[in-house]
């Protein structure tokens, strides 16, 4: 809208000004620079002469200006700002300027640092210019030992304690080089990282790492026991991962997790009163949400929050050769000079869609039979089911339903995905389960907040710091908190209906010792300015009565 195309205009001019400035003022290294480091003046100028002492104390400089360069790239892309333009070929050059005189060796070792996604950036400039100076840059700006390391790691542990944000851009650099120029040794290495987060050690809401870090075996229970759970920055660049693999091989399983991603974690990542953001989506039982206060808590996650907003529309469709990929059930509107059609949903609330098509075209619709549907899955274009629809009574396995190739304005594809109750096991820890329906994270509400009585700092301050545990008013003891005291295959008699509607349902967590009685089930993401509990702990009576208190 207006508004917003004005304020883009006003903050590229002011960093064009800037710009201009930083080389009028430092003509030995500013010209091209865009960033609000402290101290870039001798930090900058030390590095080019081989001096990291400055660099090294900074705070993720080369993170900083990725995020700058990604939005002028947006800004033209988006936006056709041809000021946007300039400024983004500006800062690449900087970035191979600056490190002209800087060894592949030397640069390896300062690429230990946050850095965000600078190589996909560089690797997007080759694509948009075609001038190979820019994948050399990429190449050169992708931290080689991560690469490394996970092809030769049998065993898993590789990526344990590393930052989830961190590692996940530099894999998405490592998959955009690989699109443009197929290194092998970028494919296999974003793949199995790819499968070594997703399989085995991805949480019920698809986002990982506490405090931001990937868990070692031996510390999983800490995805229970501590209250800063995955942050946001490490699930939005999860999210353009799985974009980009999903290009390579059009496989439903990245649009799983996609989905899983933007409606358990990204939909409940900002408060809907204020705007504030979430920096950490805690999964300690009984325990909160803090916000970011809006205008004052600048934090990594709430710009990244800002991005991960608008990632409900990226996915919905994708459209490749002769395909069109619905890969989303979200309500929409699809139009391109070939391609036009509706999807009319309500989902997660309802459990159809109904796509109808708009105009005439030849070209396939292939619609996503999800994992979390059941053998009652259903799809029918005109009214009958497509020659080549695929049924399954299989639980978790999903694919594409193609329903044909040639089109009529008003044709109509109905798709049915029954959705039902289930559990998953946290990762590592199976006597902790998350309740789901369908792929709705399901969250018990055990407090709420009030303005008489808020919760510690529920609106958290401007430190970077102030969103973290400690900031949280004390936790209880987790024997305090609800639990699912049953056999396992008893679970579904615990859950009754309340509003199918809303989602809503109540779950009898009375146990032996315990407090709780009937307590009301939720979609995670509207739990706001509550106490919840995504993760129950689920045992048998003869098991938690032989625990000690």
């Amino acid at each position: 809208n207006k508004e917003c195309e004005e304020r883009m205009l006003y903050m590229i001019n002011e960093l064009k000004t800037c710009m201009e400035a930083a080389e009028k003022n430092y003509p030995n290294w500013g010209k091209g620079y865009l960033g609000g480091v402290p101290n870039s003046d001798k930090m900058w100028s030390d590095f080019k002469k081989g001096d990291f002492r400055v660099f090294n104390s900074a705070w993720v400089p080369f993170y900083n200006l990725h995020k700058i360069e990604a939005g002028l790239r947006d800004a033209w892309l988006y936006c056709g700002n041809e000021d946007a333009r300039q400024l983004f070929i500006a800062t690449c050059d900087w970035l191979i300027d600056i490190a002209a005189n800087v060894s592949d060796e030397q640069l390896e070792r300062l690429l230990g640092m946050e850095h965000g996604g600078v190589n996909e950036v560089l690797a997007d400039a080759y694509h948009l210019f075609g001038d190979g100076k820019y994948i050399r840059a990429a190449n050169k700006y992708s931290h080689q030992i991560m690469v490394e390391n996970i092809l030769r790691d049998d065993t898993h542990d590789f990526i344990n304690n590393k930052n989830v944000n961190e590692a996940t851009a530099k894999f998405l650099g490592y998959a955009r080089i690989s699109e443009l120029k197929n290194e092998d040794k970028y494919n296999r290495a974003v793949n199995i990282y790819w499968n070594d987060a997703v399989d085995h050690r991805m949480t019920a809401i698809s986002a990982t790492g506490v405090n931001g870090f990937f868990q070692p075996v031996n510390k999983s229970t800490r995805f229970i026991s501590e209250a800063d759970g995955p942050d946001a920055c490490g699930t939005y660049n999860m999210l353009k991962l799985a974009e980009r693999l999903f290009d390579r091989v059009h496989s439903a399983q990245y649009a799983d997790y996609y989905e899983g991603a933007i409606l358990n974690h990204i939909l409940g990542n900002q408060d809907p009163e204020t705007g504030g953001y979430v920096y950490h989506t805690s999964l300690r039982p009984d325990t909160y949400r803090m916000y970011s206060k809006p205008n004052q808590a600048m934090w990594g996650c709430v710009g990244t929050g800002m991005e991960s907003q608008a990632k409900y529309g990226d996915f919905i469709y994708t459209y490749d050769h002769d395909t069109l990929f619905v890969n989303l059930f979200i309500a929409s509107e699809l139009e391109s000079d070939k391609i036009a059609l509706r999807q009319e949903t309500q989902f997660p609330y309802g459990q159809t869609s109904k796509i109808t098509v708009k105009k005439n075209g030849n070209y396939v619709i292939a619609v996503r039979r999800p994992s979390w549907t059941n053998q009652d899955f259903d799809v029918k274009v005109n009214g009958k089911q497509p020659q080549k629809f695929k049924s399954t009574q299989k639980e978790v396995e999903c694919y594409y339903v193609p329903c044909g190739k040639s089109w009529k304005e008003g044709d109509v594809i109905e798709v049915s995905y029954p959705m039902t109750l289930s559990f998953e096991e946290c990762p590592r820890v199976p006597t902790y389960i998350a309740l789901k329906y369908g792929p709705v994270v399901l969250a018990g509400v055990t407090e709420k907040s009030t303005s008489s009585k808020p919760f510690m700092n529920e609106y958290a301050g401007i430190g970077r710091r102030d969103h973290s545990n400690t900031s949280r008013q004390p936790q209880q003891s987790l024997a305090l908190a609800p639990m699912l005291i049953t056999e396992r295959n008893q679970i579904p008699t615990r859950i009754k209906t309340k509003d199918i509607r809303q989602l809503t349902f109540i779950v009898d967590a009375s146990a032996p010792g315990s407090q709780w009685k009937d307590v009301e089930l939720q979609p995670l993401y509207t739990t706001h300015h509550s106490k919840y509990t995504v993760y129950w702990n689920q045992q048998n009576e003869a098991a938690h009565s032989s625990q000690p208190t």
